[in-house]
């Protein structure tokens, strides 16, 4: 297995007002404490933007890059997502890494609304997809589809409709995929050629439920605790690894634990959810 981390685990995210923000050189060397030697990129700005920079400073840390979760406009046809795209990816060429995470951005911060599309919407979005996969393609990356709550790829219905209209490969997150209503296992054996990326999560499913119902927001739930390290929550984990690899799948792992910090933590603070993920998987080898 291949595992990386990402920022978010540490409360590390895009949205404005999300929380806490810690600051880099600590969330990488604690990458590196809990054994981990590759990571995502997190939020733009999050990470040195001059390529020189990035990649001395992952280097200085012994971390290599997955990859990068990159949110873009991809439905309203006179907007260009290729220009939203062309300074990530730069920097995800620059950093050697595999794997271009694209999300149908809502136009909106946040992810706790979204809009209804029509079918030419839709066939911008899915064109665009495309596009922008072949774009990744000519750098020698892989473009992977994030289906993600507050999206415009969330429900299965959504899921369905991109496999059906796009060539593009997914990322399966395995937290998302759930609370927006998807079997995240279930999907692993109905396409598992169409997943090249893999994002692990686990969830409470109490709370996603709650978000399915509108009784909460997505980010409410996130800031009670929806996310949980990984074998303690109600996602078959263990299965969709085991799926996935008897399948021949030869990507990446990359534990997501999505936080909301409402300080800078005393202790351990995320960290020690992180090591449990880390001994969970690696009880799975």
């Amino acid at each position: 297995m291949k595992i990386a981390g990402a920022p978010i685990s540490w409360g590390v995210c895009e949205v404005p007002g999300w929380g806490h923000q810690l600051d880099r050189d600590r969330v990488m060397a604690e990458m590196r404490q809990a054994g981990l030697t590759a990571t995502e990129l997190g939020p733009d700005g999050f990470l040195p933007t001059d390529t020189g920079e990035l990649t001395a400073f992952l280097d200085g840390f012994g971390l290599s890059c997955v990859g990068g979760f990159v949110p873009v406009l991809l439905h309203d046809d006179g907007h260009d997502p290729a220009d939203d795209l062309a300074g990530p990816l730069d920097s995800l060429v620059a950093a050697r890494a595999e794997v271009v995470v694209l999300a149908a951005a809502t136009g909106a911060d946040g992810y706790d609304d979204r809009p209804e599309l029509d079918d030419a919407q839709w066939k911008t979005l899915l064109d665009n997809l495309d596009r922008l996969a072949g774009i990744v393609a000519e750098r020698g990356l892989t473009a992977v589809l994030h289906p993600h709550v507050g999206t415009m790829v969330e429900t299965r219905a959504d899921v369905d409709r991109v496999l059906a209209g796009s060539g593009i490969a997914l990322c399966l997150d395995t937290g998302h995929l759930l609370i927006g209503g998807t079997d995240p296992l279930a999907l692993t054996h109905d396409v598992p050629e169409r997943i090249a990326h893999t994002h692990l999560k686990d969830v409470d499913a109490a709370l996603a439920q709650k978000v399915q119902a509108g009784e909460m927001t997505y980010t409410q739930a996130v800031a009670a605790g929806m996310y949980v390290p990984l074998g303690a929550g109600d996602v078959d984990i263990a299965g969709i690894v085991t799926t996935l690899e008897r399948g021949g799948y030869t990507g990446w792992y990359v534990m997501e634990q999505d936080n909301i910090l409402t300080a800078a933590p005393e202790g351990d603070g995320p960290l020690a959810d992180v090591l449990a993920s880390v001994r969970f998987l690696q009880g799975l080898s």
